[in-house]
């Protein structure tokens, strides 16, 4: 008889004690659990367990493909139990120590530029190897990025993730409303594509920026994060139109990684007959930029292929 209190392991031939329920959603119950015999296994796992055949095989067969990757839970061991023609599936997966980002978050508030660029590019690795082999996340929530040890992040939850059999993406049928870009959610796109999954890594980006995952957050709140313009531009892309974002995670690493040369800074002594057109993220709202602009005598122009005067 199945003890409810264990789980055992035909494939290892461990049994997991489970000591604590630490979660519970649609993939079905989460626990901290102590494995015996250990044979290099820390002392501390997590179980997951699920009657979700679909879900389970989903689960398994990613984190195998991610099985080398740093910034992807390690998954140690993926079983099932019968007893009287019902199943229980199991996969025991790495600890975050910290729990996922949003309880982090709440703990630990805001965090520097620095640590942004370097965790979400970190993270993105591991994304990267899903979109190199056309597949996606679909799922990349603050509760689906977990706080390891070291706080860092690594990426978890494949349980919707799936491969793709053309550019064109997969249906959208299964995803976080509040998560996902506002042409899904309101259901004018029907099909998600790698760039989706981007638009929900920038959201991470500006939840870390702002040590805050509750308040909404799009394109038109970007200006306001506390960063160089570069990351908000890098993270307006990410949120902003849909045929403009990075198309997948190796181009948004590129982006973060490498920065632009800082252009030679100088002061106009009048603007008077200068073109002038505005680019990047303005300090006030461009309509009174605009409107500055011309009161001291500028010529603007919303976009030209002559020179003009750039201001930032």
């Amino acid at each position: 008889m199945t003890d409810l209190h264990t789980a055992f392991s035909s494939e290892s031939g461990r049994t997991y004690q489970l000591d604590k329920l630490i979660g519970k959603g649609g993939f079905g119950e989460v626990y901290l659990a102590t494995p015996t015999p250990q044979d290099g296994l820390p002392s501390q796992v997590c179980i997951k367990i699920t009657e979700r055949l679909s879900a389970w095989l989903r689960e398994a067969y990613f984190a195998e493909l991610l099985f080398r990757e740093p910034r992807a839970l390690r998954v140690y061991d993926r079983f099932a139990e019968v007893e009287n023609g019902r199943a229980r599936y199991c996969i025991a997966l790495e600890y975050a120590v910290h729990g996922d980002l949003g309880v982090w978050l709440q703990k630990k508030g805001p965090q520097s530029e620095r640590f942004v660029r370097r965790e979400i590019a970190a993270v993105l690795s591991a994304l990267d190897i899903l979109h190199r082999g056309q597949a996606m996340h679909r799922d990349l929530t603050p509760f689906n990025v977990f706080v390891c040890e070291d706080e860092q992040l690594k990426l978890g939850d494949f349980g919707i993730a799936m491969h793709q059999r053309s550019q064109r993406g997969v249906t959208a049928d299964a995803f976080n409303v509040f998560n996902a870009p506002a042409e899904i959610a309101w259901g004018r796109v029907r099909r998600w594509q790698q760039r989706d999954d981007i638009y929900q890594i920038g959201l991470i980006a500006a939840m870390l920026l702002r040590g805050d995952i509750s308040s909404p957050m799009n394109s038109r709140d970007v200006r306001r994060l506390p960063c160089s313009d570069h990351l908000k531009e890098v993270i307006y892309r990410c949120l902003g139109a849909r045929g403009k974002r990075y198309q997948a995670a190796g181009e948004l690493i590129k982006a973060l990684r490498h920065r632009p040369k800082q252009p030679h800074l100088g002061r106009v002594v009048s603007l008077e007959g200068k073109r002038v057109s505005f680019t990047g993220f303005l300090s006030r709202p461009r309509s009174e930029a605009i409107a500055a602009a011309k009161k001291a005598g500028a010529i603007f122009q919303s976009w030209s292929t002559e020179r003009s005067t750039d201001c930032r």
